[in-house]
């Protein structure tokens, strides 16, 4: 006689620790390297960026007045925008079809050595602007393919349920590079010029290495019979096109950020408008990501459980009045103040918007989608550098600050009314 066959085991549902073991990113070896080599490059970034444009302004301002100067600025952010323009759509589609951690880390030896061609001319003592801004181009040209890999591969480090508070969690390594990277460059600068662009050199390095230590395979998946490269970019922009939510997100990012960008106008208020010199230009360009740092800690927290559009819509609004009264300022503290709040109000933002477009998208997708959302950024970062320092030359600096803050808040009217699909967005996860 023969044993009745066992019964299967009955199936347990996972524990309560089990589910928020896998929301927590942080339980992922790759995605702890991801994180500190996303704040290296930050950190590099920002000083460098930093030193440029103090150096391009100081240059510039010796022959000219603060309106011819910022002109030059704003060539600072042209110059870095047009490889982005041209290079980023057909990056993405590389991040569908290479292995992204190796582009990325690619990309970081492209920036490093950008960063070494700085500190080459930096050392000379009295660099041609042509030469700064031909490194910018190349710079330019180099965050092109890393965007879109980088933000494809995070989804593959930590899975779909992590992915909020992940997403969360980057926000922190940048927002803390973007504190301390201007607030060290200013600092640095004023010590001396070549240190800051060295200090980028090394934090390139340690960038690289963290992505050389990972092991998650940054192979997307391959789609049979998918269409030809140049089709794919065709795809993956009607795929934003056609998703009002990805559409609307990343286009107001753009129109707000290209109004209402002050990066570049921090080194003219520091100078000309507040006289409080490279470590005041520090202080202006951290208190930006104070604010943000600290809000990005709390979404880490307390991540944003309904109501996403509306919550994003009002954040943008805060972010447009604030640069309204940073332009208006005329003391340091309320300048200072005003950009935290700014920051505060585009982190949650910068989460909200970056957690509808990477949970709206297919991974087989997720590098063109993140490239067209790289190219808008792009835009609204670089082209706005360039935007502002026209708007600099006509309006003078307070007038362009002020404009822009207007702008803002005409335009998150005008998106909320032309996106309802973006402002009903409601749960994040």
């Amino acid at each position: 006689m023969t044993d009745a066959p066992e019964a299967p085991e009955p199936i347990t549902p996972p524990t309560a620790e089990a589910a928020k073991a896998a929301t927590n990113p942080w339980a992922i070896r790759d995605f702890r390297l991801i994180w500190l080599g996303r704040l290296s490059a930050v950190l590099a970034i920002q000083i460098q960026s930093s030193a440029l444009l103090w150096q391009v302004y100081e240059i510039a301002r010796r022959d000219h007045p603060i309106e011819q100067a910022s002109l030059y600025l704003g060539l600072v952010g042209l110059f870095q925008f047009i490889p982005l323009l041209a290079l980023t759509l057909p990056a993405g589609e590389m991040a569908d079809r290479r292995n992204r951690r190796t582009t990325v880390m690619l990309a970081i030896v492209a920036e490093g050595a950008c960063a070494a061609a700085f500190l080459a001319m930096a050392i000379h003592g009295d660099p041609p602007l042509w030469g700064l801004l031909a490194v910018a181009f190349g710079f330019g040209a180099s965050r092109a393919f890393l965007a879109p890999a980088s933000q494809a591969f995070l989804p593959m480090v930590v899975g779909r349920a992590a992915l909020p508070r992940a997403i969360a969690a980057q926000s922190i390594a940048f927002q803390t590079g973007a504190i301390a990277g201007p607030a060290l460059g200013g600092v640095i600068v004023g010590v001396s010029t070549p240190l800051a662009y060295g200090a980028s050199l090394a934090l390139f390095g340690v960038g690289l290495l963290c992505f050389l230590l990972m092991r998650t395979n940054g192979q997307p998946e391959r789609v049979e019979g998918g269409p030809g490269r140049w089709q794919s970019v065709k795809e993956g922009l009607a795929y934003v096109w056609n998703t009002k939510i990805v559409l609307g997100a990343i286009s107001l990012d753009l129109i707000v950020v290209l109004f209402a960008g002050v990066a570049l106008l921090t080194p003219i208020f520091a100078r000309d408008i507040l006289q409080v010199g490279p470590e005041g230009f520090g202080l202006l360009r951290a208190a930006f990501g104070v604010g943000a740092f600290s809000m990005a800690l709390l979404l880490a927290r307390y991540p944003i459980p309904g109501k996403g559009g509306l919550w994003m819509f009002a954040s943008v609004a805060v972010f447009g009045i604030a640069t309204l009264v940073f332009g208006l300022s005329k003391v340091v503290w309320l300048s200072a103040l005003a950009l935290f709040i700014g920051g505060a109000a585009d982190m949650i933002s910068v989460n909200i918007r970056q957690t509808l477009i990477q949970l709206s998208t297919p991974d087989h997708m997720r590098g063109r989608v993140s490239s067209v959302s790289m190219l808008f950024i792009g835009a609204s970062n670089e082209l706005g550098e360039a935007y502002s320092g026209v708007m600099v030359r006509f309006l003078g600096p307070i007038g362009a600050a002020v404009f822009g803050g207007i702008g803002a808040l005409g335009a998150t009217g005008l998106w909320a009314k032309l996106f309802p699909d973006l402002r009903k967005a409601d749960r994040l996860v």
